[in-house]
This record gives C-alpha cells, structure tokens and sequence, in this order.
C-alpha cells in the first residue's frame, strides 16, 4: 500500500473508533496534507520519512512564520498518524515518537464583562428582519450563554432535545460524548418561545406536504441547520449593534465568558469541567488564571494604596 492512502484510512479510524467530528477531521487532512506536500518536495514520502525529517519540517513551519499552537498541532497529527501506522504494521517503527513539541502560546482566552454580554443579549433579541428571526436570535445567544456550549454543539442541537420546557439539556458534544447542562430562567423562555414559532413554522410546512426538520435552529442549507459561519457573523452583527468591539466577540468567546463568570462567583472548577465538557480538568484551570489577571486589575485601579503596590 502507498503511504497516500495513509490519511484516509487514519481518518476514516478516527471517525470509527473516536467519533471524530468533521471539522476535526477536516483539521487533521489540512495538516496531513501540508507535511505529505513538503516530504513529496525533499523526495520521500510517510512511508520513508526519518525523524530527521520531521524535525526538519517542523523548522521549515517555524520559518513560514507559523505559531507554537500551529506547530504543536501539526506535530500531533503527524505523530498520530505515524502511531496508527505501527500499529497496523505499514511502518515497522515511530520516527515521531521522541519528539518533543514546541508547546503552546501561554495567551489567556479573551473573555467578555458580564455587562458587555447582558449588551450582546439585549442586540440579539432586536436583531433580524422578522419576528421569528428575532426570537431564534435571542434564543441562540441566551443558550449559549446559559450552558458554555461550542458553537458546533450550538447550532447542531435536535429540536428533541429541547421538548417539553426543559431545566436541563442533553448535549452532544466531542467523540460523540454527551453531558446535561442546567439551562436559566431567562435561556428556558427565549427556548419556549423560539419553540412555539417554529412549531408553526412546522404546521405550515407539513399543510404543504413538505418534510419537517430534526434541527432546534433549521436551514435551508446542505447542513440542514444553521451553520457555524453563519452564527459567527451574526454573533459580529449583534456586538456591532450592542456596542462592543466585533474584535473580541466570537462564539467561543461567550463559552470563556460563561466559564470565567461562573468562577468568579464561586463555581468549583470541576463542575466547570462537567458543563464545558472537558475531557482534561488541566483544560479548565486556564479560567483561574484569566480570574486572577482580572483580580489583580481591580486591585491595581481600585484600590487606595495601588499606586504602592
């Protein structure tokens, strides 16, 4: 077998045996591809890459100007991918296996003030160019809000799920792991109403003999939901109406917000975890620092002896 047909089958694996989602798989064949088109360039290929070459690629990334998290990323790829061809006997060894990554960018997440995210709630309720599009708008934002969701979990989320005015919800998340969220007061009435429109909405389509859509949040698209990219330049309409910086406003951004807001009001971190659907608590505990960067500036603005500190 030629070490083209490596990346297929290594990912048609990680769909199987992980439950992959397809944007990580489309990351993982991005990543593959860069490395496969860059070993084809020196003249060798999967198959007959050395850990020299690895390595040397790994510099040649650094010299495109690429960041440590992209480096790290690349080089994970890379050694899952020479892992999975030991293990099924198309290499007899692991010339990824005593690299050492570059590490990550220490940055912390942006995260927004909870006045800034009441603002954003406030411009997705008056956003749209219906009613219905206002109701979907305002029960987008407060479920994602309430439960710390990824935007894919988000706009990918069954109508089932939300049946019954629900005080928590069942969601899907990573490797197809599932997890219950307590939704709030005011995210279960934007759901409630949002479900009586498009309850109607179902009425009318079934008078007219057409199929009804599984989807909480449905589209028209091949996606048959909402996709990611729409909700993210709808989340960027919102903060421009809401007078926030569109800069630092992105879906995953109120997830930050979500978890930082629930800290510093004395959520433990572990429960934190559960919500986010960590599978690492080491993930979560990044919340304490961006806590402790925004303590130690209310002390250095706010408090009366700052200018000794």
């Amino acid at each position: 077998m030629t070490s083209t047909r490596w990346v297929p089958l290594f990912l048609e694996a990680l769909a199987a045996e992980r439950g992959a989602a397809a944007n990580t798989l489309a990351a993982y064949d991005r990543d593959l591809a860069h490395a496969q088109d860059w070993l084809a360039d020196i003249g060798t290929d999967f198959a007959g890459a050395t850990e020299e070459n690895i390595e040397a690629y790994l510099v040649h990334c650094d010299r495109l100007g690429l960041s440590r998290a992209t480096r790290a990323r690349r080089l994970s790829a890379l050694k899952q991918l020479f892992r999975f061809a030991f293990e099924e006997g198309l290499r007899t060894d692991n010339p990824a296996l005593q690299i050492a990554g570059p590490g990550r960018d220490k940055r912390l997440p942006k995260t927004l003030s909870v006045e800034e995210v009441d603002r954003l709630l406030v411009a997705a309720e008056a956003h749209g160019r219906t009613e219905a599009d206002r109701l979907r708008n305002a029960c987008l934002m407060q479920l994602l809000y309430a439960t710390g969701m990824r935007v894919t979990e988000l706009v990918s989320l069954p109508v089932s799920a939300a049946r019954g005015d629900p005080r928590m919800l069942l969601i899907r998340g990573k490797g197809g792991k599932e997890r219950m969220v307590p939704l709030s007061p005011p995210a279960r009435a934007a759901l409630a109403s949002w479900l009586q429109t498009r309850d109607t909405q179902d009425d009318t389509a079934r008078a007219e003999g057409k199929p009804l859509s599984p989807q909480l949040f449905p589209s028209r698209g091949k996606a048959g939901h909402l996709t990611r990219h729409a909700f993210y330049m709808l989340i960027k309409d919102f903060a421009v109406e809401a007078g926030v910086s569109p800069d630092k406003v992105t879906p995953h951004t109120l997830r930050h917000a979500f978890a930082t807001h629930l800290l510093a009001n004395g959520a433990d971190l572990r429960a934190i975890q559960t919500l986010l659907g960590h599978a690492d608590v080491a993930t979560t505990e990044i919340y304490t620092h961006v806590l402790e960067e925004r303590l130690r500036d209310l002390v250095l603005e706010h408090h009366p002896l700052a200018k000794d500190l």
